[in-house]
């Protein structure tokens, strides 16, 4: 059945459209009709040299393409669906040293190391210190709030935890974490004028990560210390990560495991905050689903990429080998045909297989259960300290081809002035 005309031009991954929304009644039209659909783009818009990517909206497909390395290849072109025009290949290939963009053998050997840190033991010892600094941050958003008891709930709360949780595995000093947050805003908020961020801007603060990993792999391999770190890179069985390794991986961490996590905590406090009944019903009784619903509401990442590595079907569509396909967690996990009323915020969903962190497979995210506890604290840290938290403004939101990001969140705890 052919699909309805989208608007001529019409991009998925128009940086313009995902700041205004996401495009939810177009993925829905494709699910409908043509779930695997060929969307062309101007040459080199995406900064690749080609006319465009597969469009893939069922979750059963996003899932397929996820499942099956051996089709559909991270490496090839990396996991970014859309850089700038001015992207040149050889940026294109240094982003192949992130893990995200390995290929399995490759991709296995590493993981493996790097999974020592997020075991159930590691993430278990870390939830004390991040409890007591999720109350912490709460705390203090609610005393350094105006006279009104307004703050911008992005940068007084959502970003807090998940920074000072990267510098609680890893061993990042504390009061480095500001250098974390401002170099990660600079790789993922390249699209976004707001921030006049280039790609080259974007680029050099990456090294600058790279770098301040490696310094700090280097001291653990001098002087190991009973921390991740050491363990990644210190050890003296084999199988551990180099100096340069373990910088790209802190890149990972910087953007996979900060901004993503903050824009769920940001996107879930607004879902709560617009949906008055289940705020209510959370803090009544803290159901042990919340999390997983506010990242599916959120998919803070709206979309990955692979490219095919031979001619193969999906969907009805017969896809080259080298084309690119584009797989739409956002569209995934609101398909009608896996969740009963996708577009209700439901706390209490159960089962919910959403893809929020990834469609299985070697890359469905490493760092799940570090972000569900994350989650879980900061709610539970707010709905204690300041439970009549309202909203005085819209969500601001960032301009990116894959990230479903808000920049700013004015809330207010209605307290009313101070005497």
């Amino acid at each position: 059945m052919p699909c309805p005309a989208l608007p001529d031009g019409f991009d998925f991954t128009d940086p313009d459209l995902i700041q205004d929304r996401i495009p939810l009644p177009e993925f829905a039209q494709l699910r409908r009709t043509e779930p695997v659909r060929w969307m062309t783009q101007p040459y080199r818009i995406s900064g690749y040299d080609d006319a465009g990517y597969w469009a893939v909206t069922r979750h059963e497909d996003v899932k397929y393409v996820s499942t099956h390395p051996e089709l559909f290849s991270t490496n090839v072109n990396t996991a970014i669906i859309r850089f700038n025009e001015s992207m040149d290949r050889d940026r294109i290939e240094v982003q192949k040293l992130i893990m995200i963009n390995m290929d399995p053998p490759e991709h296995t050997r590493v993981r493996q190391i790097v999974q020592r840190g997020f075991t159930p033991r590691a993430i278990r010892s870390l939830e004390d210190a991040l409890r007591a600094r999720a109350r912490s941050i709460v705390g203090t958003a609610l005393a350094g709030a105006a006279d009104d008891g307004s703050f911008d709930f992005v940068t007084n709360v959502a970003s807090e935890l998940p920074l000072q949780a990267i510098a609680e595995l890893i061993g990042v000093p504390q009061e480095d974490r500001s250098k974390i947050f401002d170099w990660s805003n600079k790789m993922a908020a390249y699209d976004d004028p707001e921030y006049a961020i280039t790609e080259e801007i974007g680029a050099e603060a990456a090294m600058e990560i790279v770098a301040y990993a490696m310094n700090l792999a280097a001291a653990r391999k001098e002087c190991p210390a009973k921390d991740i770190v050491s363990q990644l890179v210190a050890a003296e069985d084999e199988g551990n990560l180099s100096g340069d390794e373990f910088g790209f991986f802190v890149i990972l961490l910087a953007v996979a495991g900060n901004e993503t996590t903050r824009n769920a905590i940001t996107h879930g406090m607004h879902a709560f905050l617009t949906h008055p009944d289940q705020w209510e019903l959370y803090k009544r009784e803290r159901p042990a689903t919340t999390a997983e619903e506010i990242v599916r509401w959120a998919t803070p990442v709206v979309s990955f990429q692979r490219t095919a590595t031979q001619d193969t079907e999906l969907g009805g569509a017969r896809i080259r080998k080298g084309d690119r396909v584009g797989i739409f967690y956002s569209s995934a996990n609101n398909d009608p045909d896996v969740f009963e009323s996708p577009e209700k915020f439901d706390i209490t969903r159960d089962p919910n297989p959403h893809l929020g962190f990834g469609g299985g497979g070697p890359h469905f995210c490493l760092g799940k259960s570090l972000a569900v506890l994350e989650i879980n604290l900061i709610f539970n840290a707010i709905a204690d300290t300041m439970p009549g938290l309202r909203l005085t403004g819209d969500p601001r939101r960032l301009r990116s081809a894959w990230l479903n990001g808000v920049k700013e969140l004015r809330v207010s705890t209605g307290r009313g002035a101070r005497p």
